[in-house]
């Protein structure tokens, strides 16, 4: 009777536990769909996570990016490249981890209930048989969130790469826009070469890198930073470096690569150059311009400061002759670099360059190429020595007489100096007809000490006619007076007296020569 008992009543007990277990069914089926639904969104967001913000190998399916794999060495911006590629590391490896993480949760069932149960059959297979559904359920229902998650990550990034690229371009855009404002829209001129570089190149910051970053502006490379190979980060902008942290730039044109003033693209920048032939009186007329400016500077003028060392040290040099009242040495027939200065503070700042040229270049027609940073100068100083005419020594009145050492004069004729020089110029595009010309007399000093001196007082007037009268230059003046938009005369004196105060002839001619 026990016996059967046992088998009547156990199969109806399983029965009716098997029937309350299908009521519930629906529960547990829905929770653990839930559930894996859940785990796999975890481990999207661990995906997430790992790919963008930990990086660490086990989240890459890519080689890893180094800066040093192209030929810019600096690191590119997240937006330009980085994050396309971190969207499609991550959709690669939630796509592994939803197979994985599914195959193991039906593998899992499999072994717990079915192959290997930790209890009866009985008891496992009914719940296995409500897990296999649910697995099933909660790896259909999840696949739509995995779409929409990258495609909301792509429509993020999407956005947030085009703004990226609309603020570099605007940032681009303005600093280009203040170029123009400073009258260099067609580029800084290099002291070397003088060639016009449109955006300097740049060494890295840090003293134990030193990479040269061609161009720096926003973009690829960085919006308002840019991050070198190194990790040293750099301005993006022109207006972004102050004065204490400009860099220093450099030439980016082939043959040259030489360092550029650490002021060029800061400010305006004019350039001066002297011509005439040998020995006539250039470079110390420009030690005379130089040291009339210091003066004034220190007097309440437009503040002065020599732009590089090497024209600091030049200047010295060139100073103490003049102090001295020496002669300073011919320039020499190799290229020569910019006398380089800014002037003036805040608005009024510019970046000058005087240029002082070897006088057989002027009239080498093979040596004329020197003269390409004629084209961007709108004020020319053409340095006229009387002594080098003839007709200084045949039609003054008093003669001058034989104490006037003739071995100072410039061997070359002005007329020739200056025809050939012009022709040069506006044969390599400069704007010849609208510049000015500023007209300087040599020598005047060596002239007062023999009573032959024209009109010291500054007319211009005054300056001409004794060019015409006594030196019989008809044709040169005539050529000058039509060639150029304002010719301007001036007697100068281009000596300094123990206290190294300058010849007021001087002061006047600069201040004509860097009126704005």
């Amino acid at each position: 009777m026990a016996a059967i008992l046992i088998f009547v009543l156990v199969p109806l007990f399983y029965l009716a536990g098997l029937a309350a277990y299908l009521v519930v069914a629906p529960v547990v089926l829905a929770l653990r769909a839930l559930a894996l639904v859940m785990e796999l969104l975890w481990g999207y967001l661990q995906l997430m996570i790992g790919v963008l913000f930990r990086r660490t190998a086990e989240f890459r399916t890519m080689a890893p990016y180094r800066p040093q794999d192209e030929q810019v060495p600096a690191h590119r911006n997240y937006f330009y490249g980085p994050g396309s590629r971190d969207l499609r590391q991550l959709v690669t490896l939630a796509r592994r981890s939803y197979a994985r993480t599914v195959g193991d949760s039906f593998r899992a069932v499999t072994t717990g209930q079915f192959t290997a149960p930790p209890r009866s059959r009985a008891f496992t297979v009914p719940y296995g048989l409500t897990l296999y559904p649910a697995l099933a359920l909660g790896a259909v229902l999840v696949v739509p969130l995995l779409l929409v998650l990258p495609a909301l990550h792509a429509l993020v990034l999407g956005l947030l790469c085009a703004g990226a690229r609309l603020i570099a371009t605007t940032l681009r855009a303005a600093d280009r826009a203040l170029l123009w404002l400073k009258r260099l829209r067609t580029g800084m001129i290099c002291p070397h070469c003088y060639e016009k570089v449109r955006y300097p190149a740049y060494d890295c910051p840090r003293t134990t890198c030193r990479r040269r970053h061609t161009d720096i502006r926003p973009g690829r490379y960085g919006i308002w930073r840019r991050r070198c190979a190194c990790g040293q980060r750099m301005p993006t902008l022109l207006m972004l470096m102050g004065r204490q942290s400009r860099l220093q730039a450099y030439c980016t044109h082939a043959h040259c690569g030489k360092p550029m003033n650490t002021d060029a693209g800061h400010m305006p920048e004019v350039v001066v150059p002297l011509i005439g032939g040998r020995a006539a009186g250039k470079t110390q007329l420009m030690a005379a311009m130089l040291l009339a400016l210091e003066n004034s500077a220190a007097n309440g003028g437009p503040a002065l400061r020599l732009a590089d060392d090497d024209s600091a040290g030049g200047y010295q040099v060139l100073r103490e002759v003049l102090r001295m009242r020496g002669h300073t040495l011919g320039t020499q027939k190799a290229l020569p670099r910019a006398h380089s200065f800014t002037l003036g503070a805040g608005r009024t700042e510019r970046l000058v360059h005087l240029f002082d040229t070897a006088g057989e270049r002027f009239v080498d027609r093979d040596e004329t190429d020197a003269l390409r940073y004629a084209r961007a100068a709108r004020t020319f100083v053409f340095v006229l020595d009387p002594m080098a005419v003839e007709e200084f020594w045949t039609r003054l009145e008093p003669a001058p007489d034989s104490l006037l050492d003739r071995t100072l004069a410039s061997t070359v004729h002005p007329e020739e100096v200056f025809g050939r020089s012009v022709q040069a110029v506006a044969a390599m595009g400069a704007p010849v007809r609208q510049s000015r010309l500023a007209v300087a007399i040599s020598k005047t000093d060596l002239l007062a000490e023999h009573g032959l001196c024209p009109d010291p007082s500054g007319d211009s007037g005054a300056a001409r006619a004794w060019i015409l009268d006594k030196l019989g230059l008809y044709s040169l003046v005539q050529a000058m007076e039509l060639d150029f938009q304002e010719v301007r005369y001036f007697c100068t004196a281009a000596v300094a007296d123990e206290s190294a105060q300058v010849d007021p002839s001087i002061s006047r001619f600069v201040e004509w020569c860097l009126r704005r």
